[in-house]
């Protein structure tokens, strides 16, 4: 039976100042002023058409992504905290995280965030190479990025993330590593360290950018990487997040773990758990900003069942990038299903040496870990593996 599940809010900001060539992520330039009271209004009614989905549970975490967060204002976020604390019962000791871009950050915001009660914030470093931000569209300097991180530290923010990409176009694996020495120095306590990759429905992939590193590169980049960030204190905990002890992002394990969360915004996704009819399900927002601006109707666009027979890799989707992978009861608890239904798989994966034996947790080998797809076909539904063998 699915037991108590943990308890996540996504909060999607849709706007930007500028959409970069990489992001696939729903965003949208801002050409008129930031309309932040009608905003705010519909996230409320978007937040209360879900409500009955969570009656009795309580919030762990809050993530606030994007678009551009710190385009908003520190009321915004106040007084919006303000008005899910009166809809939803929140953890005491409640991590809320918001995404900031350095070409965006004030002091006087930063501040305000942390007295609404926002205690992580992840600012959008990406590189400290001038070259290399242009290329990414990047709105803010190597400068901006420094003092963003000094700026958040100085407004009371201990806990900080940095994101930096790697396999950018023409980046050289010195170049790499010297964007995490930078960033380390900072004294950030956890980084997203990603590699680039080219989505559809972007810029870069209509027109690529040239010269990417070749494999080769790709692994001596990481490898050195890795050794790099380990030297520093801090562990790889999932395939492109390291922190120091303590400092994971919960927000994050949770969705690894395959948790569940509310998603409430323009294009914001979710994933809720009904207790009583033993289903999961996932939940899409209406995408277009300028409809949910003006819109009376519902803002939700689709809540839809997870079919059984795509639980095992929806679970391990998630699960298996944690690198100490996950307690074995949480298959159970978190989708219903027993180990005996995937035994087959599970013993494949074991002797490809893919996935350890381990007793108590399912997580990949080393081999496993950087073959991560080929573990996860092996959880394919029948007619998926079909339709992939196909294409």
């Amino acid at each position: 039976m699915i037991t108590a599940i943990p308890l996540g809010l996504y909060i999607h900001t849709p706007w930007c100042v500028e959409k970069c060539p990489y992001c696939d992520f729903n965003s949208h330039e801002l050409k008129t002023e930031l309309p932040e009271k009608e905003y705010a209004a519909q996230l409320l009614r978007n937040l209360e058409e879900q409500l009955p989905w969570v009656w009795g549970r309580r919030i762990e975490s809050i993530f606030i992504g994007g678009g551009t967060p710190s385009l908003f204002s520190a009321q915004f976020y106040e007084q919006l905290l303000s008005e899910v604390r009166a809809r939803l019962a929140l953890q005491a000791n409640l991590e809320i995280t918001l995404e900031s871009n350095p070409g965006t950050a004030d002091a006087k915001n930063y501040a305000g965030y942390r007295a609404a009660g926002i205690n992580r914030i992840s600012i959008g470093v990406q590189s400290f190479h001038p070259e290399h931000l242009k290329r990414l569209g990047r709105i803010h300097s190597a400068e901006q990025a420094i003092i963003a991180i000094n700026m958040a530290k100085d407004s009371g923010f201990t806990r900080i993330n940095g994101d930096l990409m790697f396999g950018l176009g023409g980046q050289s694996v010195a170049e790499a590593i010297s964007d995490l020495e930078q960033l380390i120095a900072l004294g950030v306590e956890h980084i997203s360290w990603y590699q680039l990759t080219i989505e559809p429905n972007t810029a870069y992939y209509s027109a690529p950018p040239k010269n990417i590193p070749d494999d080769d590169n790709l692994v001596e980049i990481q490898e050195q990487g890795r050794q790099l960030l380990e030297a520093e204190g801090y562990h790889q905990y999932e395939v492109s997040a390291w922190a120091k002890p303590g400092a994971e992002s919960r927000h994050n394990l949770n969705y690894w773990q395959f948790g569940d969360y509310l998603g409430i915004g323009a294009g914001a996704h979710g994933k809720i758990t009904d207790f009583n009819e033993q289903q999961v399900y996932r939940t899409r927002n209406k995408k277009q900003p300028h409809h949910w601006l003006t819109t009376d109707s519902d803002l939700l666009a689709e809540r839809k069942a997870i079919a059984k027979a795509d639980l095992p890799l929806e679970f391990f989707m998630n699960a298996l990038r944690l690198r100490n992978g996950v307690p074995k009861s949480l298959l159970y608890e978190h989708t219903g299903l027993q180990a005996a239904s995937i035994a087959k798989q599970l013993q494949q994966a074991i002797e490809l040496g893919l996935l350890s034996d381990d007793l108590d947790r399912y997580l990949c080998t080393a081999k496993g870990y950087y073959f991560l797809n080929d573990v996860l076909e092996l959880f394919m539904p029948n007619e998926q593996l079909i339709l992939q063998t196909k294409a």
